[in-house]
């Protein structure tokens, strides 16, 4: 079983990713003669589940007697959770992962890294790590992600016979008396997010993309499963009833997305209530566990990598993976494998086609995005003051909106934005231009105050916004902005000022770059922080002008020339959230 421990053989890479194509190693051997002259040292980091089978083969041929060009290999293979990988490797390559935090800073570098599912690789282009190619990259292994539930409650919903769908638990999860649904951290778990992508798609097929039924069963559904989640696996897993007694299950945890060798591993422990494993369709996207390697290594090594991986794909090691409960790369199993009631293995020669490559529903970056940003926003609370600029420019027609104003475009992305917010959230709306209110460049229309007792008055607020006739007042405005949010200060959340515009500063009796960025320095507080995210729209945004003010606050600019994506941009903006170091 996975264990999530924190930090427990954490491993990072240091550099971009490379998949390794499995074509291309078969038939490379080069094994070592009576005597070697060198060492070569391969560190391997592996997902916990999957290493003990690695470091067995890995063992076996090291003691075969592993050479690359007559030097000796010797292979290390530690346990290290993925989401600790994943942050060395984002912090590296300045790419952002939302909800995964800052990286260690007592990481090892492993030159060769085998997560438990591809998904991480392609969160890591989409965040920014650019050089990644996680592509057809080579999977050693194979999990199905299931639908567990206590076998008691499965029953009552027509396990094993009944075919169950997402769109099925959907509905369960959201009724009246709601299915007590539990997930582990999506931004942090692979299952998870497997899980969250399979119900977001069922919620949206109850409506047209988009649309207001669409959201409220997305949002309903999210906040659900807000209600029992975890960051550690071994905690959700507790939560499942611990005794047989109908209270007991009725209070226990009900469903929860994990893998197909989570079910299995917790049934060996031999608990007083089974879980059974629902396959749910459409089926969500497995666990792959690529076989993934640090370019940059030097020759030798990269060699021995590939010898390595001719290990991982033979007879021995797919029996070795079904002793720990998961399947080969292809999705069937070897002998010895125990598969839960209602498994299926594929028919002989069919395969699994990796994450994000036409198999496993799919997958593309865009849609992890917008999945684990969406769940950041929707299920943890903050406090905001949104600013938006309503300068004459704000008039000029977007072709792609069917003609609407780069202000309409902006409101019905905040208004749209808003309802992802729950009651605990505080929410105030500026607006600014040059001499809007009097002398002054901004005006509050609606304080920060509890969407509790908010939510109408910012609807309203968004509403009544009209562009003006002035210029764009830029720094004044996010000066007075920042000691806003500063002046009543909310801990236990995050504290930020998210402001739209389509222009540079252009308010000639205002403050200057150089004297914003003085008194943001003078101003911050590491204890009492405060984010301003920067959402530039058209082209004459200058990014330049902007990133150094962010950077002072420890928030980020994000510059599109399309208007209309400013939703997208708005919610990953919200999602940002700084996190302690693990």
């Amino acid at each position: 079983m996975r264990s999530r421990l924190r930090g427990a053989g954490a491993a990072a890479a240091a550099t971009a990713l490379v998949l390794v194509v499995a074509g291309s190693w078969v038939g490379y051997r080069q094994l070592a003669g009576p005597s070697c002259s060198g060492r070569i040292e391969l560190s391997v980091a592996a997902t916990p589940e999957i290493q003990p089978v690695i470091k067995a083969a890995a063992d076996k041929w090291v003691a075969d007697g592993a050479a690359v060009d007559k030097t000796c290999v010797a292979v290390t293979v530690t346990a290290a959770e993925p989401v600790d990988v994943a942050a060395a490797v984002a912090s590296r390559h300045g790419a952002t992962l939302s909800g995964v935090g800052q990286a260690s800073g007592t990481m090892v570098t492993p030159d060769i890294w085998v997560p438990d599912s591809s998904t991480w690789l392609l969160r890591l282009k989409s965040g920014g790590a650019t050089a990644f190619a996680p592509g057809n990259g080579a999977s050693i292994a194979h999990s199905p992600v299931v639908l567990a539930m206590p076998e008691p409650v499965a029953t009552r919903f027509g396990w094993p016979e009944k075919k169950l769908t997402w769109t099925d638990l959907l509905r369960q999860v959201t009724s009246s008396k709601p299915l007590r649904a539990g997930i582990v951290e999506p931004t942090q778990d692979a299952a998870g997010l497997s899980g969250l992508l399979a119900l977001s798609a069922a919620a949206g097929g109850t409506g047209s993309a988009g649309s207001p039924q669409a959201q409220e069963a997305m949002i309903g559904a999210l906040r659900q499963l807000a209600t029992n989640r975890s960051s550690l696996r071994q905690d959700l897993l507790a939560r499942f009833p611990r005794s047989s007694d109908p209270t007991a299950i009725a209070a226990g945890l009900s469903a929860a997305a994990l893998s197909e060798e989570d079910v299995l591993a917790y049934n060996k422990t031999k608990p007083p209530v089974p879980l059974a494993a629902l396959y749910l369709d459409p089926p969500p996207a497995p666990l792959d566990y690529p076989f993934a390697v640090l370019p940059g290594i030097e020759p030798v090594k990269a060699s021995a990598a590939k010898v390595l991986f001719e290990a991982l794909n033979t007879a021995q090691f797919r029996n070795g993976l079904a002793a720990q409960s998961l399947r080969g790369p292809d999705g069937t199993w070897a002998e010895g494998f125990q598969g839960p009631r209602g498994a299926s293995s594929p028919a002989g020669g069919e395969t699994v086609a990796p994450v994000g490559q036409g198999g496993a529903a799919g997958l593309d970056p865009a849609t992890i995005e917008k999945a684990t940003s969406t769940w950041s926003v929707a299920t943890q609370s903050g406090r905001m003051l949104a600013v938006i600029d309503v300068s004459g420019s704000m008039r000029s027609k977007v072709a792609t909106a069917n003609g609407a104003t780069r202000l309409q475009v902006t409101v019905a992305a905040a208004n749209q934005g808003l309802q992802l917010f729950d009651d605990s959230w505080s929410i105030g709306l500026w607006t600014f231009s040059t001499n809007l209110n009097g002398p002054l460049d901004y005006r509050e229309i609606v304080p920060i105050k509890p969407l509790a007792s908010n939510r109408n008055a910012l609807r309203h607020g968004l509403g009544s916004i009209k562009p003006s006739n002035g210029n764009t007042g830029l720094y004044d405005t996010m000066l007075a902005a920042y000691k806003k949010v500063q002046e009543d200060w909310e801990p236990g959340k995050v504290n930020s000022i998210v402001l739209f515009t389509d222009g540079k500063n252009e308010d000639a009796n205002g403050i200057s770059h150089k004297e914003l960025l003085a008194q943001l320095k003078k101003l911050r507080d590491p204890e009492q922080p405060i984010q301003m995210i920067i959402i530039g729209i058209g082209n004459d945004v200058s990014k330049g002008e902007l990133e150094p003010i962010t950077a002072i606050t420890g928030g980020q600019t994000f510059v599109t020339v399309d208007p209309t994506k400013i939703g997208e941009i708005f919610l990953q903006a919200i999602a940002l959230r700084p996190s302690a170091s693990r």
